[in-house]
């Protein structure tokens, strides 16, 4: 399904439905994508935002988890956003995370999965062999347990960012940032009710990132998903929204 990218002020972002808002961010190599199943479920409970994180608009040295979070915060004083379910996937997780500590008044619920902010193992802790097809995909599959899910689509989305010397000096800065800003002594700050939803065969932040998390914030709830990689809600969509749709009914 095709969505339309709004545009307001100098913020790209997609909305649909009415009720709550529900705002999803994506991660490094993220896209609108990633949230279609997500996006087409809670649009007809909740109003469904997803905010185009400028990663690669910013200059060098806001290209970092704070730059993002700035972005973000902007964005949801300007729109004007109140009691806000905040999801968010991998540097996503990072910057939802960041932003409810700094600004927790709008801040309803918290929702990451395969969430940087403690450990992972990134795509950009290596310069990004540039004009290597296969070497991409083989780092795109491993996002996922099954690899069909990096679909020929996604590889060429990832080969194109990857192709590009400004945007990969860019991912390096986000992801060296990600492994600096790390969190742990900040998280059981975070009031909010928090569902961790992790695939159990995540290899970028695996399983025991998760118990940490779990471990670290207060009013936390974990699921594993089983035969589940790095991105639960583009891998397994149905069993990713039967969840975050009951912790939501619960808030």
């Amino acid at each position: 399904m095709n969505y339309e990218i709004k545009q307001h002020d100098k913020f790209k972002y997609l909305e649909e439905g009415e009720g709550e808002p529900l705002m999803l961010l994506h991660g490094l190599f993220g896209a609108l994508s990633n949230f279609a199943d997500l996006v087409e479920h809670f649009r007809h409970t909740h109003k469904v935002i997803v905010p185009l994180l400028p990663l690669f608009d910013l200059d060098l040295f806001h290209t970092s988890v704070g730059g993002l979070e700035k972005h973000v915060h902007r964005f949801i004083e300007t729109m004007d956003y109140q009691n806000i379910h905040l999801l968010g996937n991998s540097l996503g997780g990072h910057v939802a995370l960041v932003h409810t500590l700094k600004h927790p008044e709008r801040v309803k619920t918290l929702t990451l999965t395969g969430s940087s902010g403690l450990f992972e193992n990134g795509m950009g802790d290596t310069y990004p062999k540039r004009g290597d097809k296969e070497y991409i995909r083989k780092k795109t599959e491993l996002t996922f347990y099954d690899p069909a899910v990096a679909t020929e689509e996604l590889v060429n989305e990832v080969f194109e960012i990857t192709n590009n010397r400004i945007k990969v000096i860019k991912i390096i800065a986000l992801a060296k940032s990600a492994i600096r800003n790390n969190l742990g002594e900040e998280l059981n700050q975070i009031k909010q009710p928090t569902l961790l939803v992790w695939g159990q065969n995540d290899i970028i932040t695996p399983p025991f990132v998760a118990e940490e998390f779990h471990k670290l914030i207060p009013n936390s709830d974990l699921h594993f998903i089983d035969k589940c990689g790095h991105a639960p809600m583009m891998e397994v969509p149905q069993a990713f929204n039967k969840i975050l749709e009951e912790f939501l009914a619960k808030h």
